[in-house]
């Protein structure tokens, strides 16, 4: 659920405040060419023998990858890779699905392995398919599985915390789909200033408010503002999350600020990878925590309606040549 306002005020100072409101997978085969005279050398012979293997053997690996196919999903088929009696097979998994009975032919399943087809399972080494990707890696057909779902060539999830994006792509077309289709604010700068408004806040327990994007040190950050119960407690809760990499993100830190009527709570962090979700990061209390009695003091009057001011800023962290230690690269 998404709330009734946001009052966005970007400011590179955090002086200034202009209020804007917001209402709620091919195979590269190696070409033969034939010799131009029939008079070669040994040399000329090995390297067509060589190409000859090469295309043969890519051939061979792609006609055994789709045997491993599935009929019923097109997903590669891992043991136990059952058959029916007449050899059709199919995986695990599609054949709870099936009834017992074989797509193929329609002949009852039973309960068959093919254990030769796991057997030559064994003895292939396919790419990543996130090749296209960029990735570069071979593995063997049993180990390719695990590495994808860790692969850092892999798409990256729709960040968008308003509801459940299915989308995934690599980060520009994420950037282009958040601001396109779910009409995110789109900032530039590493500094921020903004008001997050609810009328009758005691009234809501769980909510997010629209997500923001910012542009900065080349890179693309999102903040999170959402309502949930912590235990017992009503609390508001303010993170940011790196468009990119883990490993990435730890080449960034932030602060965020929340204060009214003399007092102010300061977090600083390190901005966590989009790899996490938005859930994922608020469940493990990694972000700025205001518990809503505080946050209502914070908005000032007579407390029946929040009025929230988070001001922050993101940094890089340099390494220093000489000591060691890392030292703020602040945005100018």
């Amino acid at each position: 659920m998404e709330l009734d306002s946001i009052e966005c005020v970007p400011s590179l100072d955090l002086t200034d405040e202009d209020e804007i409101h917001h209402h709620h997978h091919l195979h590269h085969f190696p070409s033969v060419s034939k010799p131009h005279t029939t008079t070669t050398t040994t040399t000329n012979n090995n390297n067509s023998n060589s190409n000859s293997n090469t295309v043969a053997s890519a051939i061979h690996t792609t006609s055994v990858h789709e045997l491993l196919e599935c009929p019923v999903c097109t997903n590669s088929m891992y043991p136990p890779i059952h058959q029916c009696h007449n050899g059709h097979t199919l995986c695990s998994t599609c054949k709870t699905r099936v009834q017992n009975r074989c797509p193929t032919c329609r002949q009852e399943l039973g309960d068959i392995r093919c254990l030769a087809l796991e057997k030559v399972a064994e003895s292939l080494e396919l790419p990543c398919k996130y090749m296209s990707l960029g990735c570069p890696e071979i593995f063997p057909y049993y180990s390719k599985l695990k590495h994808e779902t860790l692969c850092n060539f892999r798409p990256y999830s729709c960040p968008y915390a308003g509801s459940e994006c299915a989308i995934v792509g690599d980060i520009p077309f994420l950037v282009a789909h958040l601001r396109d289709d779910h009409k995110v604010d789109m900032h530039s700068g590493c500094t921020f200033n903004h008001r997050y408004v609810k009328s009758n806040p005691r009234e809501v327990e769980n909510a997010t408010w629209m997500l923001t994007v910012f542009h900065c040190f080349g890179q693309y950050f999102c903040l999170h503002f959402e309502a949930f119960q912590l235990g017992m407690a009503p609390v508001y809760m303010a993170f940011l999350r790196f468009m990119g990499d883990e490993a990435e993100a730890r080449n960034y830190s932030y602060s965020l600020e929340v204060g009214g009527n003399g007092r102010k709570l300061i977090w600083e962090g390190t901005p966590r990878s989009i790899r996490d979700s938005h859930r994922k990061v608020r469940d493990s209390h990694d972000g700025l925590i205001i518990q809503r009695n505080m946050a209502l003091f914070f908005s000032g009057g007579d407390r029946k309606e929040l009025k929230l001011r988070v001001t922050g800023r993101i940094w890089k962290e340099q390494q220093n040549p000489e000591g060691g230690a890392c030292i703020p690269n602040l945005c100018s």
